[in-house]
Formats: C-alpha cells, sequence, structure tokens
C-alpha cells in the first residue's frame, strides 16, 4: 500500500494536466472546414491570378498547420506527468503558440515581398472568380471565426487565441479581397490587388507579434502580466512568523498553470507548518495560485552570505 502510494505521488500531487473538450471538438470542426476551403482557394486564385486571393489561401495553409498544432497541443495536455516530464505536457501549448505567431509573422513578411513585386510588375486579373472566392471565403472565415471565438470564452487557452488570430487575418483577407475585386472592375487600376495584399500583412504581423511576444514571455518564465510580484512579496511577509521574502519566483506553465517558488526567513516560536499553510491558503484565496513551494529557513543556519547577515544585523538592531 505504501509502495504504491509512493508510485502515485512520486512526482506531483497535483496533475498537471489540461482537459479542453470543447477546444478540442471545435478545432476538429474548423481544422476539417479550413482544409477544404484551403485547397478550393489556392486553384481559384492560380486560375484567377490574384495575388490577394492567393496571400490569402497561403494564410489558410499555415491556418491548417496552426490547427495541427493546436490539436496535437490539446491531446498532450491530457497527459499526465511522469519521471521526464515533470509538469506533464502543458508547455506543448505555449511551444504551439510561438510556432503559429513565427508563421503569422513570416507569411506577412512573404505577402508584403509579392506584394511589393506586383506593384512593379503588374499581373491581369480575372475579377468574376475572383469575387465570387473571395465572397465564399468571407462567410466561412466569418463562421469558424465565430466558432473560435466562443470557444475561446468558454476555455481560455493561449493555443486557440493563436488560432483565432489566424482566422481573424483570414476574414479581414477576404473582406480585403472583395474590396480589391470590387475597385479592380470599376477602375481597372490593377495595383489594388497587391495594396489590400500588403494591407492584410501589416495586420496578419500584428496578430502574429502579439502571440509571439506572449508566448515567449511565458518561454522565457517571466512573471505573468496579471501578477505584481512585489505586491505578492508584501502578501506574504504579512503572514503571521514571516519575518523575509526572498528568492521569490513566479512563472506559468502554461496559460491559466502558474507556479510559484520562495524563501522564507520565520520566527522560531512559531510552528512552519502553520506558516506554510496560511501563505497557501493566502495564495489561492487572492492570487488563484495553486502550486506553490515554500522554503522555512533561519538565517542563522541557512547560508545566504551577505544577505543573511544584512537580515541578522537589522533583526537585532530592532531588537535593541
Amino acid at each position: 500500500m505504501a509502495q504504491n502510494l509512493e508510485q502515485a505521488y512520486d512526482f506531483h500531487h497535483l496533475e498537471h494536466v489540461k482537459e479542453q473538450t470543447k477546444s478540442g471538438k471545435t478545432l476538429w470542426i474548423v481544422l476539417l472546414l479550413t482544409l477544404f476551403f484551403t485547397i478550393v482557394e489556392i486553384v481559384g486564385g492560380i486560375l484567377s491570378h490574384s495575388l490577394a486571393l492567393l496571400s490569402d489561401s497561403a494564410h489558410m495553409i499555415s491556418d491548417v498547420v496552426a490547427l495541427g498544432l493546436s490539436m496535437a497541443a490539446i491531446y498532450l495536455a491530457r497527459r499526465k506527468p511522469n519521471s521526464r516530464f515533470t509538469f506533464g505536457y502543458l508547455r506543448f501549448e505555449i511551444i504551439a503558440s510561438f510556432l503559429n505567431g513565427l508563421a503569422l509573422c513570416v507569411i506577412a513578411l512573404g505577402i508584403f515581398v509579392e506584394g511589393i513585386n506586383r506593384l512593379i510588375h503588374p499581373v491581369d486579373v480575372e475579377f468574376g472568380l475572383m469575387l465570387t472566392i473571395a465572397s465564399i471565403g468571407f462567410v466561412v472565415n466569418l463562421v469558424l471565426t465565430i466558432i473560435l471565438s466562443r470557444s475561446h470564452k468558454e476555455e481560455e487557452n493561449l493555443n486557440v487565441q493563436s488560432a483565432l488570430w489566424h482566422f481573424i487575418g483570414d476574414l479581414l483577407s477576404s473582406a480585403g479581397v472583395i474590396v480589391a475585386a470590387i475597385i479592380i472592375y470599376y477602375t481597372g487600376w490593377l495595383f489594388f490587388d497587391p495594396l489590400i495584399s500588403m494591407v492584410i500583412g501589416g495586420i496578419i504581423f500584428i496578430g502574429g507579434a502579439k502571440i509571439l511576444k506572449e508566448s515567449t514571455g511565458i518561454l522565457m518564465e517571466s512573471v505573468p502580466e496579471k501578477f505584481d510580484l512585489e505586491e505578492i512579496r508584501g502578501e506574504l511577509r504579512k503572514v503571521e512568523g514571516v519575518e523575509d521574502v526572498h528568492e521569490m519566483h513566479l512563472w506559468a506553465v502554461s496559460t491559466d498553470h502558474y507556479s510559484l517558488t520562495a524563501h522564507m526567513f520565520i520566527r522560531e516560536d512559531i510552528q512552519p507548518f502553520c506558516i506554510i499553510l496560511a501563505a497557501n491558503e493566502m495564495l489561492k484565496e487572492k492570487y488563484g495560485i495553486t502550486h506553490s513551494t515554500l522554503q522555512m529557513e533561519h538565517a542563522g543556519i541557512h547560508p545566504h552570505g551577505e544577505y543573511g547577515r544584512q537580515f541578522l544585523l537589522h533583526r537585532e538592531e530592532r531588537h535593541t
């Protein structure tokens, strides 16, 4: 019995898993619809010679890849921690988001470069086919954007958010292609096709950069923006028996999964277990942090170099 208990709790008492049933079902539907329409748009873009349509189809190819990564992240997030991956596989969600954001930025730059080339060397566009496919694409992307938006509201997920940005970009792309087709039809100004493409590329780049910034922050284990580390340190100091808080770290393993570690100098006349219990309760109730590792220390026993000596000196001064 004891051996089985030891094996079961060898890595973590909390299971670092993330059930995302709604997100999983939504992404499957979106993936299949996206794959179908991507093929339609590629064929239409080639036949109509429209850069705006081809740039939209290129973006949709990235959507298929992004959705595939998102699906993989969701299924991996369900796997339990083991002796090698003690935090489970939650971090793959952030890796997938980083790759999606990077893909958005690269595609946007590619569209911009090709747009400049088309401005220098204009190409005739098949108006009818371009407008028809763009109109269908607008309806499809609008439906998919609404579906993903609702899923993101129900289950906060950077992965789904990155996929959502892909489809917002697609929606804007389709709208831009429609506008370009109408302007070209009435004015004959072919430069509107690459011009609209470049505007679309700029919007896509902004979305990709936002996802990259957020995912990079998590991968670098920076303090999540929603938390103020000094404020939390101050609240820990208010716990009865705590004299000092140092070596404090707070990071996100994945969206909505936070970990905190801290060392604390405590008074000798208060039971350490009581301090840990009070500190954990405060972190949970006030900040929603349920995974923390708090080390109780005595400055005279645990060596902390100059920091420890200064702490003992100030404590002696306060008591004299």
